[in-house]
């Protein structure tokens, strides 16, 4: 995506989470960062235009638009074939792997899966400090819109964790359309 487009992520069936990932066009190893953002915004999600940063601190992409209730998460790691194993389920897709196979068709490779944007995900932080896995609130056709701060890759990979709640045990397909 070339800087100041649109991308909108759609759930189209409501209750899906999505991993959202997104690097430098001129550097794929500088990197959409969830750490470096949250110590940037002072949030754990950016509010409507602030940015997203890169593990360089510059910013990569503005939340331009959001029609969900509004749940998001920048704390959990990409579903991958360790988590899976380790719920019982030693074959299964995932978005580590999902990520790796879309940069593939781009002729890059991720190396390492970074920390996703999870859009439409709840993860709520208790006052104690423990983590829940709740189902995602988005309904059918609420989406988020990020704008591109900079040239960038942005790969979207549809959650297929089907193990815990966070898709109400039904993975269901988003789209992804550039503005």
């Amino acid at each position: 995506m070339a800087a100041g487009r649109r991308v909108r992520v759609v759930d189209l069936e409501g209750g899906q989470v999505g991993d959202l990932f997104a690097y430098a066009a001129d550097d794929p190893r500088e990197r959409l960062s969830a750490a470096h953002t949250r110590s940037e915004t002072s949030r754990l999600f950016p509010a409507l235009g602030e940015a997203f940063v890169t593990d360089r601190r510059r910013p990569i992409l503005t939340l331009a638009g959001d029609t969900s209730p509004g749940s998001h998460d920048m704390l959990i790691a990409a579903c991958d074939p360790a988590r899976y194993a380790a719920l019982g389920v030693p074959v299964h897709r995932s978005c580590a792997r999902n990520l790796d196979l879309a940069l593939a068709e781009l002729g890059l490779e991720a190396g390492t899966t970074p920390q996703p944007v999870n859009v439409f995900m709840r993860i709520p932080v208790e006052e104690a400090g423990r983590l829940r896995w709740l189902p995602a609130e988005s309904r059918a056709g609420d989406s988020i819109t990020f704008e591109a701060a900079m040239d960038c890759v942005i790969a979207l990979s549809a959650c297929p964790q089907d193990q815990v709640g966070i898709n109400n045990g039904r993975p269901t397909p988003l789209a992804i359309d550039v503005l």
